[in-house]
């Protein structure tokens, strides 16, 4: 049997051909209640996906904590920086 064809809208970003990327942009809800249930329906899929698992490993938690480790990082980088080009004697 064949799949039936899945709606432009329903598609996910990377099952869209570089051909169909207007019309799927354009049937995208750019509305603050669609970006905030899109936002929403990514963490939801990350939690499903990596946190809430039967045979759950270190995969998600390692994920954050080293996403907090990098975002640190930047936010301090200026700083250290310029303790770096300091002199000590």
């Amino acid at each position: 049997m064949a799949d039936r064809p899945v709606p432009i809208a329903e598609k996910r970003l990377m099952d869209v051909k570089l051909g169909e990327l207007g019309r799927w942009f354009g049937s995208r809800d750019f509305t603050p209640n669609g970006i905030f249930s899109s936002i929403r329906r990514g963490q939801l899929r990350y939690y499903n996906k990596y946190i809430d698992v039967k045979k759950g490993g270190i995969g998600g938690i390692a994920m954050v904590l080293v996403g907090y480790v990098v975002l640190s990082y930047v936010w301090e980088y200026d700083h250290l920086k310029h303790d770096r080009w300091r002199k000590y004697h």
